[in-house]
């Protein structure tokens, strides 16, 4: 499965990178998924409804299934999952784009933006390939155009061997 990360610190611009990346990958005839690695609990559920009820019973894995999607819900009651543990449970796709897991091992693009006061992750992470930003940077990795998605997505699909 071919994966490619997009990091940064709060406020940079990762959400709405991806979000951009997926909708032209995708307008290119590429599957694609997303995993967003978050640090606050996620809960899809609500108390009271028939799915928490049955979390709370017990249920490892609860679905909930509609017309237009599903939800798989799993309880692993245990350790944060890693990422390849993550990934294992994706659909084979064309390309899985993970926001965040900024230390993981698979290649990665940097956003950043002076403005979040922040330290560039790129001298410290061999694995970040380029990075993403409105400012004149010079570094020893490629610098590309925050605002020119169709730049960023040429390089990652580049990358991961999808150019055409």
């Amino acid at each position: 499965m071919r994966v490619y990360g997009v990091i940064g610190w709060k406020n940079s611009g990762k959400t709405s990178l991806m979000e951009r990346l997926v909708a032209d990958i995708t307008g290119r005839g590429f599957s694609v998924s997303t995993v967003k690695h978050v640090h606050h609990a996620v809960d899809l559920d609500q108390p009271g409804k028939d799915s928490f009820r049955h979390r709370v019973a017990g249920a490892r894995e609860v679905v909930l299934a509609s017309a237009d999607r599903f939800a798989l819900m799993v309880e692993h009651r245990g350790p944060e999952p890693d990422l390849p543990a993550v990934l294992a449970r994706l659909s084979l796709v064309d390309l899985v784009l993970v926001e965040g897991y900024k230390r993981d091992a698979h290649p990665k693009v940097e956003v950043w933006r002076a403005e979040t006061g922040q330290a560039l992750i790129q001298p410290g992470d061999p694995l970040v390939r380029a990075v993403a930003t409105d400012a004149a940077l010079i570094l020893p990795v490629p610098v590309l155009d925050l605002n020119d998605t169709k730049a960023v997505a040429d390089f990652i699909l580049h990358e991961v061997g999808l150019a055409v």
